[in-house]
Parts: structure tokens; C-alpha cells; sequence
């Protein structure tokens, strides 16, 4: 058993080539090409947003690979125009020497470390985890297996989503009403696209009250 801090780290991209593509392909609809300038997309893109003209985010994309608990993708798959390759279950066995014969499991965010219910909650883990072993001896295959697994299994995602509807989850998985874990991936995130596409971005609050502490790391 070994337990892991979750990550998301998102794929190289130029943001400032990226947001002239959507003023020009925003630009279509007034033909108003000749009004380009090295910076004339800023005002552009602001101005869409304010006057809710977003369709133009649909033409470019972003694509994040997050290692995260079963539970979060549970959560992220809800958005359904986005694209998710997740790790599987039933393709994947733990107990074979590809994944060390043992189960990764994310640290929960919400469960202190050294306290009674943290001891609780890993010895619990343990538990699944010896009886996984074992049915892998007994020969069970994945598709059986997973029928034991926790929502803190750790598992890898790629997820895609065009910027219209990365808008859309960020402002819904960055507040309060998220789950900790979910909050605990999206708000470092989200952090990052407000830095980059502050145009775009800039006006989706968060949980500015969530631990920086307790953030995914995040690989660009």
C-alpha cells in the first residue's frame, strides 16, 4: 500500500497564441480582421465575456493529466462536454509487479494526519488491500476485484475540455460547495489559468479560505 498526494499538470501550450486564435475566429463575425493588433485581443476577449458572447471559447482547448482519487473524476465526469481516458479498474490489477503488487491510495485532504480518524481511515485501506492481494492469489481477475475498491484509489486522467467549458467547471469545483478533494485540484488550476489568460479568467472566484498548503502540485 502506498499513499500519494494528488497532482494535475497540464499540457504546454502558448496562451497568448491560443487567445488571438479566439479573437480571430471571433473577429469572423464582424469581419474585422484589419482591426488586429499585437494586443487588441485583450480588450476583445473582455468584451465578449462581459456581453456573455462566449460560444468563440469553444474553439480552442486545454488538456490536464491529474493523478486524483476515484471519487474526484466521479465528480469532474458529471460535465459532459469534456473528454476523460481514466486509468481502469477492470484493465488494471494492483497486485501484478506493473503497479508494484500494491494499491495507491491519495491522501485524503479533509483527514488530519496523526489523528485517531486518520488511523482509522488508513488501517481500513490496509484491510482492502490484503484482501485484494488475496484474490489476485485466488486468481479473480480485475473486472472482480474492483468491486472492492474505495473512492481513495488513486487513479490517472486525462481530460480535455474546450475553454468555454473550463470556465464553466472551474467556477462550479473552485467554491465551497465542492468536495475538498475536488477543490484541492481545480483551485491550483485555476490559479494558473487566471495568471496566463487573466482575460478570460479573471473574474471566477474561489475558496480563497482553502489551505495554499493543501493544494495538488502542479506540473506545467
Amino acid at each position: 500500500m502506498k499513499i500519494i498526494e494528488p497532482t494535475v499538470e497540464i499540457e504546454k501550450v502558448d496562451y497568448n497564441k491560443m487567445m488571438k486564435n479566439l479573437e480571430r475566429a471571433c473577429r469572423t463575425c464582424y469581419r474585422s480582421e484589419d482591426k488586429i493588433t499585437e494586443e487588441s485581443y485583450k480588450t476583445l476577449l473582455r468584451n465578449c465575456i462581459n456581453r456573455g458572447h462566449e460560444s468563440i471559447l469553444e474553439h480552442e482547448k486545454i488538456t490536464i493529466r491529474m493523478i486524483c482519487d476515484i471519487g474526484v473524476y466521479k465528480d469532474l465526469t458529471r460535465h459532459r462536454h469534456a473528454s476523460f481516458s481514466i486509468e481502469s479498474t477492470r484493465y488494471c490489477n494492483y497486485g501484478k509487479d506493473k503497479f508494484d503488487n500494491q494499491i495507491k491510495f491519495i491522501k485524503p485532504v479533509n483527514i488530519e494526519e496523526n489523528t485517531e480518524l486518520y488511523t482509522e481511515w488508513k488501517n481500513s485501506l490496509e484491510e482492502i488491500e490484503k484482501h485484494y492481494i488475496k484474490m489476485v492469489d485466488l486468481g479473480a481477475t480485475p473486472d472482480q476485484m474492483r468491486m472492492i475498491l474505495p473512492h481513495s484509489t488513486a487513479a490517472e486522467v486525462t481530460m480535455t475540455a474546450n475553454i468555454r467549458e473550463w470556465k464553466h467547471i472551474l467556477s462550479l469545483r473552485c467554491t465551497k460547495h465542492a468536495h475538498p478533494a475536488v477543490e484541492q485540484v481545480m483551485i491550483p488550476l485555476l490559479i494558473h489559468l487566471k495568471n496566463n489568460m487573466p482575460e478570460i479568467f479573471e473574474n471566477i472566484e474561489y475558496d480563497e479560505e482553502f489551505k495554499k498548503e493543501k493544494y495538488a502540485k502542479l506540473i506545467v
